[in-house]
């Protein structure tokens, strides 16, 4: 079973990260810089993509810390 990738959202007054197809967030951070971290870490602990929403739910930024196929496809 792979490794889902993890989520930097909005979450009440602060911020929290969440696997991709989880219904709760496993952590909640009061700043979107701690929530960004922790994300970091852990999608490059487990070699997955890390997504980062803004405020709105919008994709903010994609950081990609898996196995990425060379050439890319497409």
């Amino acid at each position: 079973m792979s490794k889902k990738n993890i989520w930097t959202v909005p979450h009440g007054d602060g911020w929290a990260n969440r696997r991709e197809g989880a219904s709760r967030v496993s952590e909640t951070f009061d700043t979107k810089r701690e929530a960004q971290q922790a994300g970091r870490d852990a999608a490059r602990r487990d070699h997955v993509e890390h997504i980062i929403q803004d405020r709105h739910g919008q994709i903010d930024q994609r950081n990609s810390y898996g196995h990425d196929p060379y050439p890319p496809k497409g």
